[in-house]
């Protein structure tokens, strides 16, 4: 006896299979997995049903989003440690003329052999209560955001191409070489405090060596998998690690943290905000390919480049996506999205093509059926804002003239940006 299925039917059953797969310990396969031309809708369960309430999203779709990006994408991280301990090793109240107080802290977690974080904290003097905080990885080490010599200088290995890098250390040469980058001063003036930590102490960020948390941290009897976590999911780690640090510091504001990032570590800023509720407010500053420009977008960077080049800042199943973008279950709206309700800043500079500035206005736009879940309206722009003009709505964006960087105006348009969404005490 013939059984006829409409193709409606055959769908409906191909799709609730692989719900059954999403939910148990094995994923779907790149080739069993539906194409999609465009970038997928946020609210769209992989079993096609359409979530239209909050609850639906955050009890289904939001860990449903959470688990895919980490299967195919960045990669799974642990859960907190259990052994997290802090230590101020130094405090410094006359910083900056005495407009703030420094502060260096040493986060510790996993085996004894495990990597520690080493933070810098600024705290503006001049404040009515509890500052909020800007929270941002830097690429050169802590002792290159502030002249300061007390600073200490990272012991961590760096890249030799770096200002004030001898053999793949800090000397001293490197002081204040990233003053202008961090503009801390300028930060402290507007009333907010800035912590920061080299990514390095967290993954040193080499192709060819692991020598971060991660093997520590996944034991020796890990069998390699190609979900394990890559770079960018150790750093987004590696920044939960600092918030948990914030939240306990009575100096500082715990319900007005902003995660930024540059570049990567803006990939970075995005995902470890994403995956954090305690994040009031992400930055993803020039994040290109793998953090705020689409995959599927035809300008810029792609996810062949990016893989090519950078293959161990993602897990093992994202390079296979290369030549199938379409077959992404996801796209990078759906990591935007997940910070509903919350604000997000995508910021760019026009000359920086290769990060697609256009293409991450269009990620934000299809991220705005997640906003509207919460009665907020999304992007307050139909089409990219011109140079010089911020779109300071929930899901915002800026682009200014100039190329891939971070400068003293970029942080002016922050602090704006901040002010507006957590209306901060100065």
């Amino acid at each position: 006896m013939r059984l006829l299925f409409s193709p409606r039917l055959w769908r409906a059953l191909f799709l609730g299979s692989l719900v059954v797969l999403l939910t148990g310990a094995d994923m779907p396969s790149i080739d069993k997995l539906p194409s999609h031309a465009e970038m997928p809708n946020p609210l769209v369960m992989m079993d096609g049903a359409k979530v239209t309430t909050r609850e639906e999203w955050n009890e289904k779709r939001k860990p449903e989003l959470k688990k895919l990006f980490q299967e195919y994408m960045y990669g799974y991280f642990p859960a907190k440690p259990d052994n997290l301990s802090f230590k101020v090793e130094r405090v410094d109240p006359k910083a900056l003329g005495g407009k703030a107080t420094l502060k260096e802290i040493t986060i510790s977690f996993g085996p004894p052999s495990t990597p520690k974080l080493q933070m810098l904290l600024a705290i503006p003097n001049q404040r009515k209560g509890k500052a909020p905080v800007f929270l941002g990885l830097n690429f050169t080490g802590n002792h290159t955001v502030l002249s300061d010599p007390k600073i200490r200088l990272t012991e961590t290995w760096l890249d030799k191409s770096r200002k004030g890098v001898k053999d793949n250390k800090a000397t001293e040469e490197g002081r204040g070489t990233a003053i202008d980058t961090w503009a801390i001063e300028q930060t402290i003036d507007a009333g907010y405090a800035v912590a920061t930590v080299y990514y390095g102490d967290i993954d040193p960020d080499r192709k060819d060596a692991r020598i971060g948390i991660q093997p520590h941290l996944q034991g020796k009897e890990h069998k390699a998998s190609p979900s394990d976590w890559g770079s960018v999911a150790a750093w987004a780690w590696g920044l939960q690690r600092c918030i948990d640090y914030l939240v306990t510091d009575e100096d500082i504001d715990a319900t007005k943290i902003i995660v930024f990032g540059h570049s990567r570590l803006g990939k970075t800023a995005l995902l470890a905000s994403a995956f954090d509720e305690r994040a009031a407010l992400a930055i993803p500053h020039q994040a290109g390919c793998g953090g705020t420009a689409p995959s599927r977008g035809k300008v810029g960077e792609s996810v062949k480049r990016i893989t090519d080049s950078f293959p161990h800042w993602f897990n093992g199943n994202f390079p296979k996506f290369a030549s199938q973008v379409d077959r992404l279950p996801f796209d990078q709206n759906c990591l935007a999205a997940l910070m509903a309700p919350r604000p997000v800043l995508f910021s760019n500079a026009i000359e920086d093509q290769w990060a697609n500035p256009d293409g991450q206005f269009e990620v934000l736009k299809a991220a705005e059926p997640a906003y509207q879940l919460f009665g907020i309206a999304g992007v307050d722009a139909k089409k990219r804002p011109d140079i010089g003009v911020l779109v300071d709505s929930t899901l915002g964006y800026w682009i200014r003239s100039g190329t891939h960087s971070t400068t003293p105006e970029d942080w002016r348009i922050f602090v704006r940006f901040a002010d507006k969404h957590l209306k901060a005490t100065k």
